[in-house]
């Protein structure tokens, strides 16, 4: 599973996976080897996550990569990444988004995202978690870098799945990589603005 998802990764680079886990333990596990495996293959890492969660990650990771090799792991707090502008709002996040991959755009560099969706904490309705994957699968069709959302599948009702299906190509649950017979390729003009490619 894993070597058929670095495969795609090494391939194509624009690859949207949906990630479903099922326990905390496997969900770090999978983190910690995304980072690991992004970094050793030259990769930043962008990886937007909560501060208690990230700290168990990187004490792990600081145990497997060099201190140098900790350098590629840009750590964003999650909180601030979905409600930087005070509420859960997509063009906003893409926003804070575009600002912070752009170095990255500029120069050339290889990087990859990883980001946690905590969806169950948020008062929202769901045609804006729809939005904002739908806009995420256009950055990542437009920059060509993988991105893996993580959401947990247990707090996922039927709908949601539904729409997560629909707008990632990729779908890793567990240790079962596939794709999703769902999935719609968003419409630009449908969703509006994407992010800059260099």
């Amino acid at each position: 599973m894993k070597k058929q998802m670095n495969k795609l990764f090494e391939d194509q680079r624009s690859v949207h996976v949906l990630y479903s886990y099922s326990t905390m333990e496997k969900y770090i596990e999978q983190a910690v080897s995304y980072i690991e495996e992004g970094v050793k293959a030259g990769d930043y890492v962008i990886f937007i996550e909560n501060e208690p969660l990230f700290r168990s990650i990187n004490k792990e990771l600081s145990s497997r990569l060099t201190e140098d090799q900790m350098k590629f792991v840009h750590s964003v707090n999650s909180f601030d990444f979905y409600y930087s502008s005070g509420s859960y709002h997509p063009p906003a996040i893409l926003d804070y988004f575009n600002k912070m991959v752009q170095p990255y755009v500029e120069k050339d560099i290889s990087f990859r995202s990883w980001a946690h969706v905590e969806w169950a904490t948020m008062k929202d309705p769901l045609h804006i978690i729809e939005d904002f994957e739908r806009i995420v699968d256009e950055a990542v069709n437009s920059l060509s870098f993988p991105l893996i959302c993580a959401y947990e599948g247990e707090k996922m009702p039927d709908h949601l799945i539904k729409i997560l299906m629909e707008t990632h190509p990729y779908v890793l649950k567990d240790d079962n990589f596939t794709v999703s017979d769902k999935y719609q390729l968003a419409s630009s003009k449908k969703y509006g603005k994407t992010l800059r490619s260099p």
